[in-house]
């Protein structure tokens, strides 16, 4: 079995004299979730498209499932999954058509009743596609992308109008498909559903990769940004501050907030200066970046 079901190398993408994608690459194991990151045309889309074989890169390569997506389209399309943000079905027809059709393209679909409900779509079979809401016509669309036990899934944007409710139970079901061996790559930009589902998480800024990495790995990159001491009220916080170059203050009498870009050396140098002090350090509670911070901060610059 081949170890990663998507291969991208170098991939760039021009609209005219406009790069989308500028040298991208980036991987997806086998049984693994990738999230996509990053602002409103920073290249994420193009890239997906690529990956979908709807259009050919200007440069570079891209393999899914060890197959070319242009070269291989007919026998590739049928061990995919592909959620698009449009929706890509048809307007007129309900619900339970819809997901009915789809599945009698795949050779051993999963059954119609049991994504319904899944998705709590059952009570809206009945319903055309156009008459649904926004997070409705997500989720049936999601149900398409599953209905053919795909190998690999393409999911853009997967819980955008979607309520808590069906946002929570759009994880589940893409957690399930990691544990079921499936692989996924999905764009979002909401990032506590990366940090929640994805193995691993590429921020694109600019069509250009700013980061990658676990999303773990990503948060302990950036570091500690607050970290609390509880020690002896009114020391002379000032030539902390200034050891430092952060910003430290007294919030609560003996409650001491050291706010920056800390690490563990910052850590060490904390507590060696309370014990200098002769301060008894009773407490000590850090904050890491999260992987929001990680992101506006990568992401600041673009272009909106």
């Amino acid at each position: 079995m081949l170890e990663n079901a998507v291969e991208v190398r170098d991939v760039v993408v021009k609209y005219g004299e406009v790069t989308a994608v500028d040298g991208v690459s980036l991987s997806v194991p086998r049984g693994s979730i990738l999230a996509l990151l990053g602002n409103n045309g920073a290249g994420k889309t193009s890239l997906l498209q690529v990956c979908e074989g709807f259009r050919g890169p200007d440069g570079g390569s891209a393999r899914v499932l060890g197959l070319d997506p242009i070269a291989d389209h007919d026998d590739l399309m049928p061990r995919l999954g592909i959620m698009l943000q449009s929706g890509g079905v048809y307007p007129w027809a309900t619900a339970g058509e819809i997901l009915r059709l789809f599945a009698s393209y795949a050779a051993d679909p999963l059954d119609v009743d049991m994504l319904l409900d899944r998705l709590g779509l059952r009570k809206f079979a009945k319903t055309r596609f156009r008459r649904l809401s926004g997070g409705e016509q997500q989720r049936l669309s999601l149900a398409v992308a599953l209905v053919g036990r795909p190998e690999l899934v393409f999911l853009d944007e997967p819980t955008a109008g979607m309520d808590v409710g069906a946002r929570q139970t759009t994880w589940e079901l893409v957690d399930s498909l990691r544990a079921d061996g499936v692989s996924v790559l999905l764009t979002t930009h909401l990032l506590d559903e990366a940090e929640s589902l994805a193995d691993h998480v590429v921020i694109m800024d600019n069509g250009t990769v700013a980061a990658t990495g676990t999303p773990a790995e990503l948060t302990a990159a950036a570091g500690i940004d607050l970290l609390q001491v509880r020690a002896e009220p009114g020391l002379a916080i000032a030539t902390l501050a200034e050891q430092l170059d952060a910003k430290v203050t007294e919030d609560g009498p003996g409650e001491y907030a050291i706010a920056g870009t800390l690490d563990t050396e910052s850590l060490a140098e904390v507590l060696a200066w309370f014990a200098r002090a002769g301060a008894q350090v009773t407490a000590v509670n850090t904050r890491r970046r999260t992987l929001e911070d990680v992101y506006l901060a990568l992401t600041a610059g673009a272009t909106r």
